[in-house]
């Protein structure tokens, strides 16, 4: 599993937990018997870890910083966004993940390549149906 899609997992996981302003994913759904449990679950839109059926990234953001008492400049951060995920934000790790979206911005581990790095993670959130705030793509 690529680093990508070990990001929408986090999402969707923790979308699944309902902060304010989310939709529960599809399994949830199911499970609260709100769903049927033969119901077709959406491709992926990107055939990347799969889709996020609307879960709010910055409430589920918010919500994390708050649990975890900050969250550094996950807004605009790769490294404090895979940080706050739990994920490994190794320069290694951004390097995978920057070959995996095809991110050529700058040199590993540069601002450039960092902002560019956060910049097409969100934008492939939105493609997988997570809701972004315009703040966190541009």
């Amino acid at each position: 599993m690529g680093i990508f899609s070990s990001i929408i997992d986090k999402f969707r996981n923790l979308g699944s937990k309902n902060p304010e302003g989310t939709r529960p994913t599809d399994a949830v759904l199911r499970e609260r018997g709100e769903m049927p449990a033969a119901a077709p679950t959406p491709a992926p839109a990107s055939g990347n870890g799969g889709t996020l059926h609307n879960v709010d990234i910055e409430a589920v953001l918010k919500d994390l910083a708050a649990k975890k008492g900050g969250g550094g400049n996950y807004k605009t951060s790769i490294v404090d966004l895979l940080k706050l995920l739990d994920l490994d934000s190794s320069l290694d790790a951004r390097k995978e993940l920057a070959a995996e979206l095809g991110v050529n911005a700058g040199a590993h581990g540069t601002a450039e390549q960092n902002i560019a790095l956060h910049k097409a993670v969100m934008a492939k959130i939105a493609e997988n149906g997570g809701k972004v705030p315009d703040s966190m793509r541009n």
